[in-house]
Parts: C-alpha cells; structure tokens; sequence
C-alpha cells in the first residue's frame, strides 16, 4: 500500500480548517512546529506555547520554504500578503511559491486532530505505553522484539506529550506495520487526550510511581491519572499490565478489553522465576508464558529493567513473535542513551550512567543495582535532586538517603538545593559515615570534584533529575579517564 499523501485538501479536511491561499492539490513534504529545523517543502503548524506564539514566526517559514502554514483564525491575511510578498521577491528570500495558508480555529488541536487522521488511515496497528518509569526503555525493548517480524515506527527520544506524541504519529504517512509509543504526563486529564488521538491497540502500564508527584495530591491520584490508558477501549483492546504493582492492578479491573499480565514477585501471564541478577552484567530469568518458558538473559541492568522486559516479551508475543526470538534479541539488547549505560573507563573505573531522569523508587532500584555488584573497589553514588516532587520532597529524599546507607557506598554526593543535602543528612543518621558524604549546588561543580576524587577501581552510580544535569558528572569522568 503506497504512503499516505499530505495534500493541502486532505490536511484542510484532517483539521476543519479553510483554506485562504495555494493549491489544494498540493502535497507536503512532512509537518514541523519549529522553523529552526524545517525543511523545504514541509507543513508548518503554528503551536501556541507558553513562551512563543508559533504564528509570529509563520512568515519566517514561508521564507525557509514552508509548502504552507497552519494559523489560527485572523493570522491567515496577512500571513497570505507575507507570502505573495515574498514570492515576488520583494524581500530577500529563498521561499517556495504557491504557499498554502490554511486557518483553524486552535493550532494545536489541529496537529492532534492531523495525527488521528493519519493514524486511521495508515492502518497501522499502535502499542502505547506509559508508567511512571520505564516508558522509554519499555518502548526501545517492545520495538526490538517487534522488529524480528514487522516494520515498525518508535516515537524518537521521549516525544511523549500532547505536541510530541501527535508529530511522531504524523510520520504513520509511511505505514509501518506497528507503532511504538510512549505516552507521558504530569497532570490530570493529558493520557486521556493523548489516548484519544492514538487509538493504542494494545496498552501498556509499567508501573505508579512518584514522578511529578509535586502536581498531585497523592500516589493514588498519580495512579487515577494513569488508568486513563484505560479508557476508549473496545473488546479487541489489549491491556498489558505490570501485576506486581498494586495500584496498577486495582485500576486494571474495570478495564473494558483483554488484560495481560507480566511479572516477578506475583503471579501473572508472563511471569519471571527464578531470577539471577548478576549486578552490572546483566540480569537473566526462566520466563513463562502462555506459549510456553524460555530462558532470557540481557545486559540490562536490574529487576526494574527486567519488568520493562517482561512488558515488551507479552507485547510480541501478542504479535505472534515467537519466543526463541525474542530470547535472542533480549541478549543483544543495549540501554538508551543515560539510561543505565554500564561505562568502562581506563584505570578500572566503571559508571552507571542513569543520568537521564530519577524518581525515588527508580533511584532506590539503582542503589540496589550498585549494592548488588560484585566489585572489588568503592562503590560511590552520585545523586542529584529529584525534582517536582512538591512539599513531599525532603522527605522522599531522606528516605533515599536512607537507602544510600542501606547500600553501604563508600562515597556518598549530592546535587542540588535543600532536598539533595537531606539525602546525605538522612544517610548520615542511617549510620554512613559523615566524611563520606559531599555535597554540591550544581552539577559542575561536582564534576570536577568527583573528576579529583575517583580512585582506580571504583564503581559511580550517576542519577539524578533533568533540570539537574547529572551527566555533566558523567561527560567529565568520560574526558578525565579516556
């Protein structure tokens, strides 16, 4: 079946939008919200943000070569004079012309109203996934597994939002077979939009988490705005869900398709036991499945990993993978980028680069990973701050703090404000030395203390939220011991 052709009348019909100038005839290339990385020949959609309005920058893309531009109601006229004015080279450009102009009533229900359309027509069938950790590598896993048989689509990096989720949709114009999504939130309400606009065939909950527990009143509250993966679904919907997680379970009642289970502490439909976690070098199970058991081994790191593994195995299995092939292609599996990447440098030194993002539990599950390693030099954590955990933040910490000690590191530091000088307050009444625990405001100055302080051996667990940049520490072990 050929591609799916972005034409002005399809895409004007797509959005309910009208159409002031151009061929409606005319295709484009592709869609972009950002004209610092659009291409000739390719929609622009004016999304209204916080701190932009795109529609400002309309005439710029007609002058980088925007086929046409998607603004909303009372933007279009004058967009339409820009246009003529620089098809006529009045101005210094190098535009396109013919430029379309089409006008809609709000900019970005219109790029989610184009997703869906391209969704429903592409065929294709659409895996989404959310949770409060793991998205990311639950997606890569599924899209490896899924890969031994289909053409399949993964949404890039994290582009898990009410912008980023319908651009990744977008690109169904190709139809691949199948679709690997991720879908994120930090408030009430955006998975249920989200699910709206991506119809998921099969559904994915990892776990509940306190990830941006700061914008809820609670981890049940968290867990409700999650079961909106739940809603819009038909009989032939599949649910797979994480049966070791309490509140996913409770929610996954009420759910209206087919449910199944993965896990390893409870009983489930793809379940894990025994398991063998051989520390930085992986972690291997006996898994069974309604198709039968397979022995797995992976590279990945720890049990949190194993879960997204289980995830991603009832996922293909649904699909017809066959499990002899999903085994080979969990032994080759490698993390996403700063997602537990296991770093050997000279001198014996070896990083855990969980740099990318961190919650409590995802950081106690790393504490654990690096108490469990059979390692014969110091064992040193580095922690930032985990953000966006609202007025519960000190304490959270404090209890990672007291994990850290649990975990007997020999070099405790923290980043960041109040909240990542608790953690090391917390390990030092947990009984961790005082005078093995640093801590540092930002994440460079960090790196060049524990670029100054690393011995030959050692093993550096680095974590730590976003906004705290934690692997500026690890960029800077990285040129110290190349």
């Amino acid at each position: 079946m050929s591609a799916i052709e972005l034409t002005a009348a399809w895409v004007t019909s797509a959005v309910s939008g009208v159409v002031l100038s151009g061929d409606r005839a005319r295709a484009f290339t592709g869609v972009s919200i950002d004209t610092r990385t659009l291409k000739a020949g390719e929609l622009y959609i004016a999304i209204r943000g916080e701190r932009f309005d795109g529609a400002d920058f309309a005439e710029a893309a007609i002058v980088a070569g925007a086929a046409g531009a998607v603004v909303p109601r009372g933007r279009g006229q004058a967009l339409v004079a820009a246009s003529a004015r620089v098809a006529s080279g009045l101005s210094r450009t190098r535009a396109t012309d013919s430029t379309v102009v089409i006008e809609v009533d709000d900019t970005t229900a219109a790029l989610q109203a184009l997703a869906h359309a391209v969704r429903v027509a592409s065929g294709t069938k659409v895996v989404a996934i959310t949770g409060s950790a793991g998205k990311t590598t639950t997606k890569e896993i599924t899209a490896e597994f899924l890969a031994v048989r289909y053409r399949v689509m993964r949404n890039r990096g994290n582009f898990n939002n009410h912008i980023g989720l319908p651009l990744s949709l977008i690109e169904l114009t190709a139809r691949p077979e199948i679709a690997v999504v991720e879908l994120g939130m930090n408030h009430a309400g955006e998975i249920s939009t989200l699910v709206r606009v991506a119809e998921p065939d099969v559904r994915v909950w990892t776990n509940v988490g306190e990830a941006h527990l700061g914008f809820f009143a609670s981890l049940d509250a968290i867990a409700d705005a999650k079961a909106e993966i739940l809603e819009r679904a038909t009989p032939s919907t599949v649910l797979v869900a994480n049966a070791d997680d309490e509140r996913v379970a409770a929610r996954t009642r009420r759910f209206a398709g087919r449910t199944v289970t993965f896990g390893i502490d409870r009983d489930a439909d793809v379940l894990a036991a025994p398991v063998v976690d051989r520390g930085i070098e992986g972690i291997a199970a006996r898994v069974s499945t309604p198709k039968g058991d397979i022995e797995i081994a992976t590279p990945l790191i720890g049990r949190a990993n194993l879960s997204n593994l289980l995830a991603g195995t009832a996922v293909a299995l649904e699909f017809d993978v066959p499990l002899d092939a999903i085994a080979e292609r969990a032994s080759m599996l490698r993390p996403a980028s700063h997602r537990g990447e296991v770093v050997r440098l000279a001198r014996g030194v070896t990083i855990v680069d969980d740099s990318y993002n961190a919650n409590p539990t995802a950081t106690r599950r790393a504490l654990e990973v690096l108490a469990g390693a059979v390692h014969t030099g110091r064992r040193v954590a580095v922690l930032g701050e985990m953000l966006e955990l609202g007025d519960r933040a000190i304490g959270l910490h404090e209890d990672v703090g007291r994990a850290a000690a649990r975990a007997r590191v020999d070099l405790l530091i923290t980043v960041g404000g109040a909240a990542a000088a608790a953690l090391g307050a917390a390990a030092v009444d947990a009984g961790l030395p005082r005078a093995n625990v640093r801590h540092f405001a930002t994440s460079d100055e960090t790196a060049d203390a524990v670029a100054a302080e690393i011995r030959s051996g050692d093993l550096v667990l680095v974590k730590g939220s976003r906004g705290v940049k934690t692997d500026r520490v690890v960029d800077r072990l990285k040129a110290a011991l190349a």
